[in-house]
């Protein structure tokens, strides 16, 4: 999988290449945060909306307040 830096920006080529070799090693996708995001609160609707966009796309969407 291609490694997505946008949270992870402050790592370097060594800690990329370290996180995919763990990735193929154990097999998972790992995502790097320097603090993980907190998960949105969403009302029911946008909760709905999300849950459809998941169904219609056969993926598993999460929802993270603004990163600043």
């Amino acid at each position: 999988m291609d490694w997505n830096r946008d949270f992870a920006n402050y790592l370097d080529e060594e800690g990329i290449k370290a996180i995919q070799e763990l990735e193929k090693e154990t097999g998972t996708v790992i995502m790097a945060y320097p603090t993980p995001p907190a998960p949105a609160s969403l009302d029911k609707t946008k909760k709905q909306k999300l849950e459809a966009l998941e169904k219609k796309l056969c993926v598993r969407l999460v929802a993270y307040e603004g990163h600043s």
